[in-house]
Parts: C-alpha cells; sequence; structure tokens
C-alpha cells in the first residue's frame, strides 16, 4: 500500500512539472494572440508572467518593448530593449526600436548614439539615415547632417525628405548658396508649406525679417502641422519685437512638438521676463535633454535663477557656463551680478575684470570689421 502511495505521488508531482513546464509557452502564445489582437495591455500582462518564469528570452523583451511602445511608455520599453540586447546578439531590428524609443522619449542624444552605431552596422538602411539626420538637425548638428545626406542627394532625388533635411541644415550652416539651390528644386514641384519655410529660413538668416515672416505665415497656410514652422515664425517674430506673437507661435510649435530646441529655449526667455520662473524652468529642462550642456540653455537656467533671487543655484550653473565657455560674455555678467548680491566681491571683482577683457577684445574685433 504504501509502495502504491509513494508511486502515485511521484507521478502526481511529474504531472505538476509537465504541467509547469507547458504553462509558460501557453501564457505567451495568448500573449501574443493578444497582441495581435489589438489587446496591448493584455499582451504586457502576459510578456511579463511568461519573463517572470523565463527571463532570458530577448525576442520576448522585444515584444514586450514594443507593446509598452505603443501605449506611449517609453522609458519602460527602453528598458525591455536594452536588456534585449545584453541577452543575445545585437538584433538591428531591436536596437532600431530602441533608438526609436529614446526618439520618442525626446531623449534625442541618445537616440542619436544608438542611430549612429547603427548606421555604422547598416550604412544603406534609409529609416535609420532620416531619423538619425532628424536627430541631428534637433541637435544643432548641421555639418554631420549635410555629410550624412550629401551623398544620397541626386539630381533626380524623388525623396523630398531628404531634400528638405538637406536644405534645412545648409541654410542654418549658413551656406545659403546651397541652401537656395535646394530651394529652388523643392519650388519645381510646385509652391509648398517646406519651401515656403525654407526660403522664410533663408531670410531670416538675412535679417529680412518682415519677409521671412511672410513666407512662414504663407506656410503656415499650405500646413500649419509641419514640424519647426512656428518656431521659426516666432523667431521671426521675436527678432521684430512682436513679443506676443512670438509666444503664441512657439506655443503652437510645442503642442505638436514638445522637443523642439529653439521654442523650448526661446519661449523660456520670455517666461522668465514675465516671471514665470517654473515654467521657463520645466521648459529649459525639455531644452537641455535634447542638447544636453548646450550653453546658451545651461546660461539661461542661471539667468532664471538670478532673477528668481536663487542666487548658489545660479552661481553654480554660471559657473558651469563660464568654464565650459570662457568666452561667453553675458554669462561672465550675470556670474559677476550673482557674486556681489551674495557679498562675494573678491569673485564679483574677479569677473568684472573678464568682462571688460572681453568686451575691450570684442570692440578690438569689430573695429578690424571681424564677425563675431
Amino acid at each position: 500500500m504504501a509502495r502504491r502511495l509513494y508511486f502515485a505521488l511521484v507521478l502526481l508531482l511529474l504531472q505538476c512539472l509537465a504541467s509547469a513546464q507547458e504553462a509558460p509557452e501557453q501564457i505567451l502564445r495568448q500573449a501574443i494572440a493578444m497582441h495581435q489582437a489589438g489587446d496591448t495591455e493584455g499582451a504586457i500582462r502576459g510578456y511579463r508572467a511568461y519573463l517572470r518564469v523565463r527571463p532570458d528570452s530577448p525576442d520576448v523583451r522585444s515584444n514586450l518593448g514594443a507593446a509598452l511602445s505603443s501605449t506611449g511608455r517609453y522609458s519602460e520599453a527602453i528598458v525591455e530593449y536594452q536588456a534585449a540586447l545584453k541577452q543575445g546578439p545585437k538584433d538591428p531590428r531591436i536596437w532600431l526600436n530602441l533608438a526609436l524609443a529614446f526618439y520618442k522619449a525626446g531623449q534625442i542624444s541618445d537616440a542619436a548614439r544608438e542611430l549612429a552605431a547603427l548606421h555604422a552596422a547598416q550604412p544603406a538602411n534609409p529609416q535609420v539615415i532620416l531619423v538619425l539626420a532628424d536627430c541631428w538637425l534637433r541637435q544643432g548638428e548641421n555639418a554631420k547632417v549635410i555629410g550624412l545626406l550629401t551623398p544620397l542627394d541626386k539630381p533626380d532625388q524623388g525623396d523630398l525628405a531628404i531634400v528638405y533635411m538637406l536644405g534645412t541644415a545648409l541654410l542654418r550652416d549658413k551656406q545659403i548658396d546651397r541652401g537656395q539651390q535646394v530651394v529652388d528644386r523643392i519650388l519645381r514641384n510646385g509652391d509648398s508649406a517646406e519651401a515656403r519655410l525654407l526660403l522664410g529660413m533663408a531670410k531670416l538668416a538675412a535679417l529680412e525679417y518682415p519677409a521671412a515672416i511672410a513666407d512662414l505665415t504663407k506656410a503656415v497656410e499650405l500646413n500649419p502641422h509641419l514640424p519647426d514652422l512656428y518656431s521659426y515664425l516666432g523667431q521671426a517674430q521675436m527678432e521684430s519685437g512682436d513679443m506676443t506673437a512670438a509666444r503664441a507661435a512657439f506655443e503652437k510649435e510645442l503642442a505638436q512638438n514638445p522637443n523642439d530646441f529653439e521654442s523650448n529655449l526661446r519661449l523660456a526667455v520670455l517666461l522668465k521676463h514675465e516671471g514665470d520662473y517654473v515654467r521657463a524652468h520645466e521648459l529649459l529642462a525639455r531644452a537641455l535633454r535634447v542638447r544636453p550642456d548646450d550653453p546658451g540653455a545651461l546660461y539661461q537656467v542661471g539667468a532664471t535663477d538670478l532673477e528668481a533671487g536663487n542666487m548658489d543655484r545660479a552661481c553654480a550653473t554660471l559657473e558651469k557656463v563660464v568654464k565650459q565657455s570662457p568666452q561667453f560674455l553675458e554669462a561672465h555678467v550675470s556670474l559677476a551680478q550673482a557674486y556681489y548680491r551674495l557679498k562675494r566681491k573678491a569673485d564679483g571683482d574677479r569677473e568684472r575684470a573678464v568682462v571688460q577683457k572681453l568686451k575691450a577684445e570684442q570692440d578690438a574685433k569689430q573695429s578690424r570689421g571681424e564677425a563675431q
């Protein structure tokens, strides 16, 4: 009797073990079915349940990352994609999804890093090229964009996205003649928001603010959803002195393109002058996520703290700026003000001497007709 009971218990244990082995695969099949049927939350729960039992499965982690990304949970998706890449060979598909998750999360510098490495591994991948070019444009790396896209730019180039981004980079890089040639090629396809935006950018660079506003306004009429359009319109309006219109334009850009560097930075400056220091800091933080350690954005962080009366924070940021960019005159001026308000006279005097030296150098350059 005892012997039969023993064998029955052993058989039951083996059956339980077999069921335990089958259960994860059933969970995975159900998760995949839910994902394909559009039940994303159910799929996420299923993938996570499977990974608790089988954590070393890069494909399932990639599926979980895709499901999370589709619901806008990019930070969680990034964790899963990174884990998937560590668990197996560097699958280019998962690698690209990681870069796109960084991009959608507004972590543009991280996206650019991954895409640059992926481009080195897959130089002919058109999606990698286009998204990398866009990342570099957002970071102000115009020379890199030009180097990336120029080999692809042929007279019969049918991909206007490449032509448009190349033209944008050329105009930002002050290569006006080459940029104008690109604009002319786009105009041959008829009047368009893209062509009007490039024309407006060229006129903005030439300090022709009313003409720039006219072209950019026409671009808005043709396609109000074109990225960067309201940003450049706001810049032209700001330079022409219409701060109310500029603020409205920057707000519209950020409503549809929250990671636009210039709109975040310039709207923060306007809000700082209005005394809205909290939102100004929020916008500057977002700008710095796009371009980490950008001296102009860092300076505005320090300048905002200076106006808000946060002297210690202002000093810490402005000291970082002048160390990073020793020729940044306005940063030295603001740092001197912060030192004097903190009763640090010796430090204030030192910064004032630096300001006087830099001003003298600038005056000498102007007298020689040199560009600043």
